[in-house]
């Protein structure tokens, strides 16, 4: 921020502005607004004279320095005349008192709050700053790109005069300061990747400048590109020589050593600041704690640090709330030794049994504390409020410790708190005591990976478990992280010398036996589930019996009402009652899970006690119906007018509905693990054509890049399951989601063989599929260079969409033809078919589709020679792709931008979309379109200099295309001919 002018008179943006209040820009040109309505700033001597006063910091200039400040030295004669009537001017255009004049000069005085942009990003600056001090680096960011945010072009754009070029030269050297430590921090932050694209425009922008090159190099090497990151600094430092005739920076010297020397320091993420560890205190008069005691060190700071808080509080009290076996008293017992000397007068235990039918009455309790307090038995009276009124009185000036163990609920625990200065007291619950006054909460969950294997190996020895670390943490990871499940494998293992690691991982690799296995002596992990869910309601036992049964991860609210059949307001009360529970976790607002072990015994139940046996599998179906009906609700929405919604199979299940295609989208991407591991599930006869058509109406999650994978692997479990029922039908549709996925991660011969088997299967039985197993064939075709065959099968789908009346898909079979013609020279028909199909789609108010005719359009007004139309088509089809999460032809959409700005001559955006386009694509697409991708970026590089990157980029394309046997490998040999063999 050195050099850089401060203002006065300016407070911290944010705050709501009077509608008619004075702002002013100097951030790119130098504007003027009363509220949103802008000024006339006049002249631009007029505006040179404005920014001179809003750059003095409220302090008043003399005329002698302002017209040094417009004109230098070489005023013109009436130059004092000249700056009073530009004042007078903007006195007049501003409000009373603003333009003030004094001692022969002027100010500008009395700005309100935010009014001037410099001065909010002065205040934003230095609350990122402080934020980064602080170590908050995401506020940190956030708050230095709101600041960049404020820039509009060049700092005092159009302002004339020696002062305004000495601004405009401070001020965007700050900018770039600040720009430099935003792009730092996203490195810090492991947002390397992303940062590349930015940072190779700015390098473009300012090649001289060396922290840029550096944060480039450092950006590229964490992104897995060392060489690239090395072609940076031979471009850096033969740039420098020629220009300059220096070397570089002694900081870009090192870091090139560094990335040759793979210095692991360079990857590593900042360590994070080492909380202060509580003081290890002892406790006394309490039940032992395990010698083998693991892990859990955030939750015993948290506990330890409440308990210290009893010092000059009336009470501190800590509910410790989770499943059976979860690990609450081991913890708490842990945690009470810990505290010992801060409670010197006593540490008082019961085990309230709360799992149990019959509960600790707390009069019991407290007669058995009293007496262990030195109460004589003559002297406890009968009554639970006078036992209570007497136990506070005799805590009364006393430090004691309370450990109340395994409570039934709140009501059971209140008379036993002590409720004086200096006491306190730990609860531990199956249920969360939401109801008890001032509790301090704790929802205990399992143990991570390497806190369980930490236990495992504790009780079952180092020797044994270090030779066969992979199948413990099998082991640790079949025991859900459960510490008892963990427990008693390790201590049957123990047990049987005979036995390997790799014998105990293989019994519990069954779900069916697992619960089974995990009993050893008087522990078993079913028996302490069976206390909880032997206390439930018959409603409550339904409930976890039914959702246990669905293969999801987690549950939506929506969803778990489908399955139990119930309305959402009285499935929400029943599932928060499990909540409370916890026999379920509530993963979000609105969301439910189970642990693994959990699940396995409330399947169990469902075997054991669901009557009739039907209702299991009823419960599944109304499942599969809603995400149906929902998923088809979602497509029908996004592509108005598709006839696939009409050809689904029906569903019993109304869904959701979505007025909204945003709220849409969110349901679908929200639901997406859920939804597909129902689809997998229901991959059986009498529910295989409904799991197969639910695939297909959440086509979406295919593209999206995180649910691609889990997608294509369940469109092969669904056909393998067609096949094997001979349902050609099912087998057909199943066959094209898999070519669809198979054409967008680049694997075309597998889409060729998947749609073709497709065809075979759909012609006569399914005409719809039909038409898109031959569009699909027409894409695949086009990439292969088959133009005739292409053409053919896209002619095929063209004419089958028509008999279907399917609008949609006979738009988009055009526009796959419209590449055809491209590919064959045929230019004017192209843009012409390009032109119908995005006309259909606008025609049916299509969004997401009209992006893909945009697409489609875009390409064919390249290499018509209309870049600039074509980069207009192909920006509009980027922001629905982007608003619609389609994250492959997001990607596309970037790559055809960069090819566009190639052929206008921008070499520098195109190296920035190729970038951002390589981002994009990294978890999607596959190999030939990011070889594409990687072609089209080396071409930008090399247009601005980056002649060594571009190397880098061409020799790793042609890696893959060689790889693939694609045609596009000689394109990129004839690329790097010129440049010497490496």
């Amino acid at each position: 921020m050195d050099g850089v002018p401060r203002v006065p008179e300016q407070r911290r943006p944010g705050s709501p502005a009077e509608p008619d209040r004075l702002r002013f820009g100097v951030l790119g040109p130098v504007r003027a607004w009363r509220g949103d309505a802008p000024l006339s700033t006049g002249s631009p001597q007029q505006r040179a004279l404005l920014a001179a006063l809003l750059l003095r910091e409220g302090r008043t200039a003399t005329a002698a320095e302002l017209i040094d400040a417009l004109w230098g030295e070489e005023p013109p004669s009436q130059a004092l005349a000249a700056v009073r009537t530009y004042a007078s001017r903007l006195r007049k255009a501003l409000d009373p008192g603003v333009l003030v004049s004094e001692s022969g000069g002027y100010a500008v005085r009395g700005l309100g709050e935010g009014a001037l942009d410099l001065a909010a990003a002065q205040d934003l600056a230095a609350r990122a700053e402080r934020a980064r001090t602080a170590g908050d680096l995401c506020r940190a960011r956030e708050a230095l790109g709101r600041a960049l945010a404020l820039w509009d072009g060049g700092p005092l754009a159009g302002v004339p005069g020696p002062y305004a070029e000495a601004q405009r030269v401070r001020l965007e050297e700050w900018r770039l300061q600040l720009l430099e430590s935003r792009l730092d921090m996203d490195l810090e932050q492991g947002c390397h990747a992303e940062a590349v694209s930015e940072l190779t425009a700015l390098t473009a922008e300012h090649p001289l400048r060396e922290r840029l090159r550096e944060l480039l190099m450092l950006a590229l090497y964490r992104s897995g590109r060392q060489a690239e990151a090395l072609a940076v600094y031979a471009d850096t430092r033969r740039l420098l020589a020629d220009e300059l005739g220096v070397d570089p920076c002694p900081e870009l010297r090192e870091l090139q050593q560094r990335i040759l020397q793979a210095d692991p320091a360079l990857a590593e993420a900042p360590s994070p600041v080492a909380e202060a560890p509580v003081a290890p205190v002892r406790p006394a008069q309490l039940p032992a704690t395990v010698p083998d005691f693991t892990g859990r060190t955030a939750f015993v700071d948290e506990l330890s640090e409440v308990l210290a808080s009893a010092d000059g509080r009336v009470m501190a009290v800590s509910a410790l709330a989770g499943i059976g076996g979860v690990g609450k008293t081991t913890l708490a017992v842990h945690v009470a030794h810990r505290a010992r000397t801060a409670f010197p007068d006593g540490q008082l235990y019961v085990d309230l049994q709360g799992a149990g039918p019959r509960s600790a009455e707390p009069e019991t309790v407290l007669g058995s504390f009293l007496r262990a307090l030195g109460t004589a038995d003559s002297a406890i009276p009968d009554s639970l409020e006078e036992r209570a009124a007497l136990y506070r009185s005799v805590l009364d000036g006393r430090r004691v410790l309370v450990l109340l163990d395994n409570a039934r609920d709140a009501a059971q625990v209140r008379p036993l708190l002590p409720g004086t200065d200096g006491c306190a007291a730990l609860v531990t619950s199956r249920v969360r005591m939401v109801d008890l006054a001032g509790a301090h909460l704790v929802d205990l969950d399992v143990m991570s990976p390497e806190e369980a294997l930490q236990l495992f190996t504790r009780i079952v020895g180092e020797e044994r478990v270090a030779s066969e670390r992979e199948a413990a943490l099998d082991v640790v990871a079949a025991c859900g992280f459960l510490p008892l499940a963990i427990r008693i494998a390790a201590s049957r293992l123990a047990a049987r010398r005979t036995w390997t690691v790799s014998v105990l991982a293989a019994k519990l690799a069954d779900g069916r036996r697992r619960l089974d296995e995990l009993q050893a002596g008087d522990l078993a992990v079913k028996a302490t589930f069976e206390l909880g869910y032997g206390q439930l309601e018959p409603a409550q036992a339904r409930a976890f019996r039914l959702l246990g049964l669905a293969d999801g991860p987690d549950v939506s609210l929506a969803a778990a009402a489908a399955v139990l059949d119930l309305p959402v307001e009285e499935t929400e009360d029943v599932l928060e009652s499990l909540v409370d529970t916890s026999l379920l976790e509530s993963a979000a607002p609105g969301r439910y899970r189970y642990h693994d072990l959990v699940r396995l015994f409330a399947r169990a139940c469902a075997e054991r006690d669901e009557h009739p046996p039907s209702e299991r599998d009823a419960a599944l179906s109304r499942l599969l119906d809603f995400y149906l009906a929902t998923a088809a609700g979602v497509y029908g929405i996004e592509r108005p007018g598709d006839r696939l919604v009409d050809h689904l199979q029906t569903a019993r299940h109304p869904g959701l509905a979505f007025t909204d295609r945003h709220r849409a989208q969110d349901w679908l991407y929200a639901e997406a693990v859920s939804l597909l591991a129902c689809v997998r599930q229901s991959a059986v006869p009498g529910f295989l054509r409904r799991a197969v058509d639910t695939l297909w109406a959440c086509v979406d999650l295919a593209e999206s890049g995180t649910n691609s994978k889990a997608y294509e692997s369940v469109a092969a479990a669904l056909r393998e399951a067609a096949a094997t029922s001979a349902d050609p039908r099912a087998e057909a549709r199943a066959l094209i989601m898999l070519a669809y996925v198979h054409h967008i991660t680049g694997r075309f011969d597998l889409a060729v063989r998947a749609a073709g088997r497709a065809a075979e299967l759909s012609t006569g039985v399914d005409p719809l599929a039909a038409c898109w197993a031959y569009n699909t064939l027409g894409v695949i075709a086009l990439y292969q260079n088959r133009y005739d065959d292409g053409e053919a099968q896209l002619e095929r789908a063209i004419e089958g969409f028509r008999a279907c009346q399917d609008r949609p898909g006979e738009a988009s079979a055009l526009c796959n033809l419209s590449r055809i013609h491209l590919a064959t020279g045929r230019t004017h028909s192209a843009v012409a078919l390009a032109q119908q199909g995005t006309d259909t789609y606008d025609d049916m108010g299509h969004a997401l589709k009209g992006a893909n005719g945009r697409y489609a359009l875009g390409l064919a007004l390249t290499q018509s020679g209309r870049p600039g139309e074509a980069s207009a088509r192909l920006q509009e089809a980027l922001a629905v792709f982007r608003d619609s999460r389609q994250q492959l032809w997001e990607g596309m959409a970037l790559f055809r931008l960069a090819e566009v700005d190639l052929v206008a001559l921008r070499p520098a955006q195109a190296a920035a979309n190729a970038e951002l386009a390589l981002t994009v694509l990294r978890d999607i697409g596959g190999d030939w379109r990011r070889g594409n991708a990687l072609v089209v970026l080396g071409r930008g590089l090399h247009g601005i200099g980056h002649t060594g990157r571009a190397e880098v980029c061409w020799r790793e394309s042609l890696s893959l295309f060689e790889a693939l046997g694609a045609p596009e490998a000689e394109t990129v040999r004839e690329l790097l001919a010129p440049l010497p063999v490496a």
